[in-house]
């Protein structure tokens, strides 16, 4: 698998052994940076791993900063993404397995290296299984006029009403 990782300054190390352990698996990887200390801002980092796996240069791609959050953030920002921080294997395989997420989000500052390994084995080892879970996948890319309009009614009525999984996909 063709896989981008990217960091800032907080998290390249990682990135750096995430790369060689995803190469090792015999994956193929796009590093785009950061490689050392130098403060640098996150947001380009998870944009230019977003990017790589929206425009299917990548199939998945690992983006690593201290907390994990705000490169999340960033990558989310690009149409196509879904980018999810996790912190235990548990949530990398409902990543996976629920939401198709397409890149997973690491902290270097808060987990320690057997924990982002067991992460990144479910991330790369767990399938999606679709059915009722890809028609929500769906909705998180069709936020219209029409579906905010919809919510902002929600919004004033003080609860959502017409939030109902067909009867064909439960």
């Amino acid at each position: 698998m063709k896989i981008a990782v990217g960091a800032d300054h907080a998290g390249f190390q990682y990135k750096d052994r995430i790369a060689q352990l995803l190469r090792d698996e015999g994956h193929t990887i796009l590093d785009y940076g950061t490689h050392d200390e130098t403060p640098v801002d996150y947001p380009q980092y998870g944009y230019a791993v977003g990017e790589a796996v929206a425009s299917g240069l990548a199939e998945r791609g690992v983006v690593v900063c201290g907390s994990s959050l705000g490169i999340a953030m960033a990558a989310n920002k690009v149409p196509g993404i879904r980018c999810a921080p996790v912190d235990e294997p548990y949530s990398a395989e409902l990543a996976r397995r629920h939401n198709d997420a397409n890149v997973l989000a690491l902290s270097e500052r808060l987990s320690g290296w057997e924990m982002i390994e067991r992460c990144l084995r479910v991330f790369f080892e767990a399938p999606f299984d679709g059915g009722r879970h890809a028609h929500r996948i769906a909705q998180l890319f069709d936020f219209t006029d029409a579906q905010r309009e919809r919510t902002l009614r929600a919004i004033e009525a003080g609860a959502v009403s017409d939030a109902r999984t067909p009867k064909e996909l439960l």
